[in-house]
């Protein structure tokens, strides 16, 4: 069996697939890669199944060794990745010759990259998943980030890999946005009329503050009419609470999985994996839009993900 070494791991690097959803009434977030559009592009260049495991960096890459080579494929942020002093390019598969060593930097723009290896990250499964969850120390490769040493068996790739990239024309279509499409949380009607223009007319700062587990936000106070907090109930991957303070919180996929907070909106899914993108001190905005448009948005997008004619260039 093939395998990567890890020289130096990066800021944050974590071995994630799509997750581990349906746990929530046990008490289990649904985790997985923080912008899984991103992962699956990845795994479909390399000839993986779409859910199959990589690895997520997070705002600094690592610096990854195959001693028996490998075909692999970045997508996500610009890491500025090279091998041998020579550039890589994003969203296309690279064979790596043995003993290659992919080193990768600083972001040049979003938040988080992602390595695809043919054959897939072979970890022990918990629950059904590949997933890192780190607040509990679970999933992934001992439940834990990435260190300096590590060694991560690859599975056998597909027999036969063609050089393929993802079309420009799909990029735009599912590039980051400072815009996030929301639809309106359950407690909308806690807040009052100003504060609910407050929220959709203003920009708020992603603060240094976020994580898997949630998305600070940084801007206008939100008032709510009623009590801060309220009955803890289950709250879903995308939905924006408001404090106390009246600072807004996107919980995402490290999520506790139920809130005592209001929700004044909840996050659209084709825009899930755009709050993975996020860097800190990221300014955005919230447009309000209805239930029919995000399902509608939501099959689109499906669509488009399983249309490999569309896909590739």
């Amino acid at each position: 069996m093939t395998s990567l070494v890890v020289e130096s791991p990066g800021l944050l690097t974590t071995v994630q697939d799509l997750g581990r959803p349906g746990f929530g009434p046990l008490g289990v977030s649904p985790s997985g890669a923080a912008d899984p559009v991103a992962l699956r592009l990845g795994n479909l260049l390399v000839g993986n199944a779409p859910d199959d495991a990589g690895l997520e960096m997070t705002l600094l890459g690592g610096t990854f060794v195959f001693p028996e080579g490998a075909v692999v494929a970045l997508t996500g942020a610009d890491f500025g990745a090279m091998i041998g002093g020579h550039p890589v390019e994003m969203w296309t598969s690279q064979t790596i010759s043995p003993g290659a060593k992919l080193v990768l930097g600083p972001t040049r723009n979003f938040a988080r990259s992602y390595l695809a290896v043919a054959g897939g990250i072979q970890v022990a499964p918990f629950l059904g998943s590949a997933s890192t969850h780190l607040l509990s120390g679970l999933g992934g490769h001992d439940g834990r980030a990435l260190r300096k040493g590590d060694v991560l068996k690859l599975g056998e790739p597909a027999k036969e890999i063609s050089c393929q990239r993802i079309s420009q024309s799909v990029l735009l279509t599912l590039k980051p946005r400072r815009v996030l499409r929301v639809t309106d949380g359950p407690q909308i009607h806690c807040f009052s009329e100003e504060a609910k223009q407050v929220f959709f007319r203003n920009t708020f700062q992603v603060s240094e503050a976020s994580d898997r587990t949630g998305l600070r936000m940084e801007g206008p106070s939100l008032g709510a009419k009623g009590p801060g907090e309220m009955i803890t109930e289950g709250v879903p991957v995308g939905a924006i609470q408001v404090t106390p303070s009246g600072q807004p919180i996107i919980l995402f996929v490290d999520q506790q999985t139920t809130g005592g907070y209001p929700k004044i909106a909840n996050v659209i899914g084709v825009d899930l994996h755009r709050l993975g993108q996020l860097r800190p001190r990221t300014e955005v905005r919230f447009e309000r839009t209805s239930l029919a448009v995000a399902r509608s948005l939501w099959i689109e997008q499906e669509r488009l993900l399983n249309s490999p004619r569309q896909l590739f260039a």
